[in-house]
């Protein structure tokens, strides 16, 4: 069967595809549009690198943790772990126009005046709608992309693009789990006629996801409580609140959760990973006990490689990032949230296929799946 039907008949038709892009320009078969993959043409390729790339496909999780990261510091719930971190960027210019404490801006200006990367493939959104791939290669790029959105756009498309020629030596790539896993797919180069430049990836900053929202889904949400044209912000409260905010020139308009719901992307219900596991370092947004106007202010972070933990000493070093002390639980918080997320990935593999044997993309053999699915509530 030829890569790109596979890739439609296996990912697409089946709901799994989350759009990060990998399989996108790479050749012209296959397209994204309004946060769906579409085969325009069938490719006669067998074992191309769409079919490799794909975080949807023989996801051999063991293997890449293997390569990539010390077994000595892999914890089960969130991966590889150096340490957990409450950060915020010191420039409060950053900071006011960040999605929360503005540690993924100010980190990826660091690596980028520093020479960990030469470039950054971004998602560029206005106010979260209509989101777009770019290549940021000044601070100011980097800048005009903060913000987050929650449709999901095929950045990885722009990473293919970034990878062609000899423009850039040292690409970053930021992304939710999905795209970072594809990223680590890339570099370990499983597609067997890969000439593509994976070794070109510098450093992948990977950001927290619960999950996605449809792309038109959430336009058609959005365009029934205000003008699109004045939405300046959104986002998710903790589950406490119960709403989306969005932020306009008007004010603040909150949207029940009860409405977000019915338009979570469907593949999304088959992850299993909270925290960007494969990455150099992992970002979302601060969880403590002084409570969301506290918080919504910082973002906790995940140190996963020695590089990663360059980068973050030199941040600390040169007063980029402010950092706040841990609470003993916190950890142990985010341990639970991310593996609340993994039971819930594989109950919905379960019983989508019908055969714990069966989980579609990931293995039953790995170590840390197994060890879930012979335990409560799966025995």
């Amino acid at each position: 069967m030829s890569c790109t039907i596979e890739l439609e008949k296996g990912v697409i038709d089946t709901d799994l595809c989350t759009n990060c892009g990998a399989c996108t320009n790479l050749c012209p078969y296959l397209i994204s549009f309004k946060g769906r993959v579409i085969r325009v043409f069938n490719c006669e390729t067998e074992n191309g690198r769409c079919h490799a790339f794909c975080p949807r496909i023989n996801v051999d999780s063991e293997s890449l943790r293997d390569d990539f990261f010390d077994k000595e510091i892999y914890v089960p719930e969130i991966g590889p772990f150096y340490g957990l971190y409450l950060t915020r960027a010191t420039d409060t210019g950053l900071r006011s126009n960040s999605q929360h404490g503005g540690t993924t801006t100010a980190l990826l200006e660091l690596a980028l005046k520093e020479g960990f990367i030469d470039s950054a493939v971004l998602t560029q959104s206005t106010g979260g709608l209509e989101p777009q791939t770019i290549i940021a290669t000044r601070p100011e790029d980097i800048r005009n992309c903060q913000g987050s959105s929650f449709q999901i756009p095929p950045t990885l498309a722009g990473l293919n693009e970034a990878l062609k020629g000899e423009a850039y030596k040292k690409i970053g790539v930021v992304g939710t789990p999905c795209k970072t896993l594809a990223v680590y797919k890339m570099i370990k180069k499983l597609a067997t006629d890969d000439e593509h430049g994976m070794d070109k990836i510098g450093m992948v900053f990977g950001l927290f996801c619960g999950w996605g929202l449809d792309w038109l889904g959430l336009d058609d949400l959005v365009k029934r409580h205000t003008t699109v044209n004045k939405l300046k912000q959104m986002d998710i409260l903790p589950s406490s609140f119960g709403v989306m905010e969005l932020k306009t020139e008007d004010g603040l308009i909150e949207i029940p959760l009860d409405e977000i719901y019915p338009i979570i992307k469907e593949s999304c219900k088959y992850c299993t990973d909270f925290t960007a596991e494969f990455s150099d370092i992992s970002i979302g947004g601060a969880r403590s006990s002084a409570g969301w106007k506290v918080d919504q202010g910082w973002n906790q972070l995940i140190v996963r490689t020695e590089k990663g933990k360059e980068l973050l000493e030199i941040a600390r070093a040169k007063g980029v990032l402010e950092f706040k002390d841990m609470e003993p639980y916190n950890l142990d918080k985010l341990k639970k949230a991310s593996m609340n997320k993994k039971r819930t990935g594989l109950k919905n593999l379960i019983e989508k296929t019908g055969n714990k044997s069966d989980l579609m993309y990931l293995s039953p053999n790995d170590p840390v799946i197994k060890g879930i699915l012979n335990s409560a509530p799966f025995k």
